[in-house]
Parts: structure tokens; sequence; C-alpha cells
């Protein structure tokens, strides 16, 4: 888009590969890339200030959800607060999904354990694997919470039960009234276990979304001198599919492009090499949802620019972290009994603040006690792991 609020600028490339150093400009700061996006689902980062996540953390920049926020307090609250900046203390630049994800949360997904990675099977599971709906009484009353048709979705509030319904328009509507520095147009992430045609039909369907997110933008005139809008490359592990999706959103006056929906271990890499190799050079690319470790290695390798996960906190919240080993990255769960009499660092090759000054032994401790401060450390470590490791890819490239 011209005059975008949003602008990227590649510093330097990595020989043999897509990989490439950056810098996203946003309102509220640059985002120098590689970078992890730490995920902030409600306007939080559970068990975090602000102040954790500039001066601990060294986080550039929180994704919020969409959904959520809508949800509760609700997008007008948002906006009436003076933007999710203002309302969360969020002094950096911010981005806000589509609400796609918990589309396919509620219905493709629902009652079954789908994720983004495809497994070789798909087996019903019980409320508390999946969302947390509001009761199973209601789960089991309408099935799937969610209606998805040409013009939108109608779906049920995993919160209430009331009843809601989104468009392109709407969803856009609402991540105006939130105000991050770069919002995204409404897609429909579909299951990995879903056929070719539905994938084709679905995809379809989020091209048509992006033109109307697009018209949405650009009718709000105080928006888009302050937001930037992405597009979002669908068609699941199918790389025709996802080679069509992305000539076709390149077409688009997009300011970034998200990598979403779902995908196979073994597919992930050849969807976002095609997908990397058409889009437009001189445009940031995100990958939705994707942002284990060996998953952003290989992520940088095929040109994507940003990631976001919930991982590193929702693992820390049950006292797993993270720690690199002469193998490469582990999880350990610190609730293993050899770990109450453990007083090494929580990771020997870390120097976050939790590796600093607290051990194995301590961690094991609170969380075998059931004290707020053990998630609250654990993911302080886990957040410090990831985002500093996706920067020093970053210094790679630049070295290379």
């Amino acid at each position: 888009m011209s005059d975008s609020p949003v602008t990227f600028k590649i510093l330097k490339r990595q020989p043999g590969t897509l990989a490439r150093a950056g810098v996203i400009h946003t309102p509220h700061g640059d985002i120098e890339t590689p970078a992890f996006v730490v995920v902030g689902t409600k306007g939080t980062v559970k068990s975090l200030k602000t102040e954790d996540l500039r001066d601990y953390v060294g986080s550039q920049v929180v994704l919020a959800n969409t959904y959520h926020l809508f949800l509760q307090p609700g997008d007008e609250v948002v906006k009436d607060a003076g933007g999710l900046h203002e309302f969360s203390n969020w002094n950096l630049p911010t981005i806000t999904d589509s609400g796609g994800f918990q589309v396919f949360s509620l219905g493709a997904a629902f009652g079954k354990g789908v994720t983004k990675f495809a497994s070789s099977e798909v087996k019903e599971v019980s409320d508390k694997a999946g969302l947390n709906v509001y009761s199973k009484k209601l789960a089991e009353n309408h099935g799937k919470l969610c209606v998805i048709d040409e013009e939108g979705v109608t779906f049920t509030s995993h919160l209430d039960g009331s009843m809601h319904r989104f468009t392109a328009e709407r969803s856009i509507d609402i991540q105006h009234n939130i105000g991050a520095d770069i919002i995204i147009a409404f897609d429909e992430c579909t299951s990995p276990t879903a056929d070719k045609q539905y994938q084709k039909e679905a995809m379809d369907r989020t091209h048509r979304w992006a033109k109307r997110s697009i018209m949405a933008h650009k009718q709000n005139y105080q928006a888009l001198k302050k937001q930037g809008l992405y597009g979002v490359v669908q068609g699941g592990r199918h790389l025709d599919l996802r080679a069509e999706s992305a000539k076709v959103l390149s077409g688009m006056d997009f300011d970034g492009y998200g990598i979403g929906g779902s995908f196979s271990k073994n597919d992930l890499g050849e969807a976002v090499k095609v997908v990397n190799q058409i889009l437009p050079e001189d445009k940031p690319r995100h990958l939705l949802g994707i942002g284990e470790p060996e998953d952003i290695v290989e992520g940088v390798s095929l040109g994507c620019d940003t990631f976001d996960c919930v991982a590193p906190t929702r693992i820390a919240r049950t006292g797993t972290i993270y720690e690199m080993t002469n193998e490469g990255h582990r999880r350990i769960n610190l609730l293993n009994t050899k770990f109450q009499r453990d007083f090494s660092k929580p990771d020997e090759s870390c120097d976050c603040y939790v590796c600093t000054n607290y051990t194995k032994a301590y961690l094991a401790h609170l969380f075998r006690a059931g004290e707020m401060l053990g998630p609250h450390l654990a993911s302080l470590h886990n957040l410090y792991y990831i985002v500093n490791f996706t920067r020093k890819l970053r210094e790679d490239i630049l070295l290379s």
C-alpha cells in the first residue's frame, strides 16, 4: 500500500538459502528480523509485565488475539482506552491476528485432537484437551461451535454460549478498534485432515475475504495511516494450492504476508519454500503459529521473517523449560524427581535473569508447591531462550 505505516527493508541475504535479515518499520518502533513474536492472547503475556518483556526477555513485538479481545473485554473497550498499546501498556510494536484460527478451533477441529500439525490419526478427545467450552451440554447441543458460509462465520462464544458473527469487514473493524500496528486479513484456517477439494474451496474463500479485507481497511482513513495489513496464504499441505494462493495474494495490495493454515511436519518446509519463492521480496513474511526452535531454523532458511507461537509460555506454565545441550534443543520437565536436588542452572548456556539467579531445584520446588512464581520464572526463561535464539539466527545472516 502506498505510504504505508508498515514498511520492510532487507539488509542482508544469506548465500545459498532464502534467509534474509531486515527491519520492519512500524509506528511503534522497528522489528529487527528474523524475530520471534511473543504471544499475548488477551492483551497480556500470562504472568509477565511489559517491563519483563522489555528488560528481561528483549521482546521486540507482541501479538494479541482478535477473537479473544472481541469477547473480553470487547474491542470497543480497548478503543475507548486509547487502543491496545495504551490499554495494555505495550510500548512496542504489536500485531493482531484475524480470528481465523479460532474459527478452525471452533469448527473443523472442535472435539478432535487436531492442531496446526497433522498426525497420522485424529481421535476424539475430551473437552480438557481442546477448547475450554462453556459447558459440555452446550457442546453436545451445537456440535461444532461455528458455521462457515460465503459471507463469514457464525460462532458460539466459548465463554458463555452467546452467538456472534465475523465477516471480513467485521474482523477488520474489530482490529481497527484494537489498534495494533499490523493487522491480518480474515481467513479460513482448515484442518490438515481436510480433503483437497475442501482445501481449495476454503483457499478461494480466503482470497475473496482478502479482497474484502483490503476494501474495509482502505475505507477507514485514520486506520490506514496507523496500521499495516497482511494477507494470509492458505492451501493446506498441497503445494499447487500453496503456490496458487501465493500468486493470487501477491497481486493484492498488502503490506506483508502471513503463511497460515496447517501442515504435517514433513510438509512444512516444502510448502513454505514454494510460497516464499513466489511472494514479493520486498514484503515481510510471517509464519503463523509456528515457533519451536527447529521450525524457526527451517523457516528462516526458507525466507520467513517473523514467527509466533504460544508454546514457550504454555509449556512453561506446566513446569517445562527449554535447555540447550550438546545434542541441541530439548525440553525438560522440572516436575521430574531428579530435579528436586539439582542445584545447577536451569540452562547452563543461558545468561537470562532466571538462569543467572535460580536453580533447577528451586524452580522444581515452586512448581511442586503450586507457587505462582514458578510459571512466571519459567515463562521468562522460555521466552528469553526463543527470542534470543531467533536473534542469533539474524546475527548469523548478517555475518554470512
